[in-house]
């Protein structure tokens, strides 16, 4: 029996850790029959290492998603490796540390900017630049952190995911018509390295302890993984701007 992405060409951003979204994403790809290729930045040798503990060898692209020329390049480079793509999944964030922790009122613009940039535009500076290979349409799934609510310790990295989840909206009612399918997974807290970067994140992930109704393991990134990968495929014909919930339903309970 084939898998759900039999046939698909999948570019996967954001592989920094084994214990990553990303990479389960990748991982479960591949076991469900896609082509995938990497990008990475700003060490393109750590997401290679990494990418040897999947099923199958593939290729690692360095990508800065605030770099035009790197944009500019990426259809070249992905259309030589894969000759096209049927989904792209963005798993990119980054706050300067002055933009969390708790100084969300001393935060400045610069940092607010540099949030907002690799955050939450490039979901679109990324998808356009993979237009040009995505001609039969495809999917583009993005990774976010639930921004209907101001979370402990997350300061502007809120702000960045509410643009973010907006963006997709915009970019499911722009790209409809090309056949081009986007919506966004809003995932519970995993302990892999952008959450590791939040200081306090061990008080924003305790709340699943007191109030999410499945039982939550920060230690597993599969169940987001597979809500990521069933985006992907062709599962979800006419799904477009949604956000689907892989929180173990926390986002349904008010307290």
């Amino acid at each position: 029996m084939s898998g759900i992405l039999e046939g698909k060409r999948v570019l996967i951003t954001g592989v920094l850790m084994e214990s990553s979204i990303a990479f389960h994403t990748a991982k479960l790809a591949q076991e469900q029959g896609a082509e995938i290729i990497l990008t990475a930045f700003p060490r393109p040798t750590l997401t290679e290492r990494i990418a040897k503990k999947l099923p199958k060898p593939t290729k690692v692209i360095e990508l800065d998603v605030t770099n035009d020329e790197h944009l500019g390049r990426l259809a070249d480079i992905v259309g030589e490796e894969l000759g096209g793509l049927d989904g792209v999944v963005h798993s990119i964030g980054f706050a300067p540390q002055d933009a969390l922790g708790g100084n969300f009122l001393n935060t400045p613009f610069e940092s607010v900017a540099t949030a907002m940039h690799v955050s939450a535009y490039s979901l679109k500076s990324l998808t356009t630049a993979c237009l040009p290979l995505m001609q039969n349409g495809g999917s583009v799934v993005g990774l976010t952190f639930d921004a209907q609510y101001a979370w402990p310790q997350y300061d502007w990295m809120g702000p960045a995911k509410a643009a973010l989840e907006a963006t997709s909206r915009y970019m499911a009612r722009d790209l409809g018509k090309q056949n081009i399918r986007c919506n966004l997974v809003s995932a519970g807290p995993i302990g892999s390295m952008a959450a590791k970067s939040i200081p306090g994140f061990a008080e924003l992930a305790s709340v699943w302890d007191n109030r999410s109704p499945l039982e939550w393991d920060l230690k597993d990134p599969e169940p987001a993984g597979r809500g990521v990968v069933a985006l992907l495929s062709d599962w979800f014909p006419k799904t477009t701007g949604e956000i689907v919930h892989v929180d173990g339903g926390l986002h349904a309970i008010g307290a």
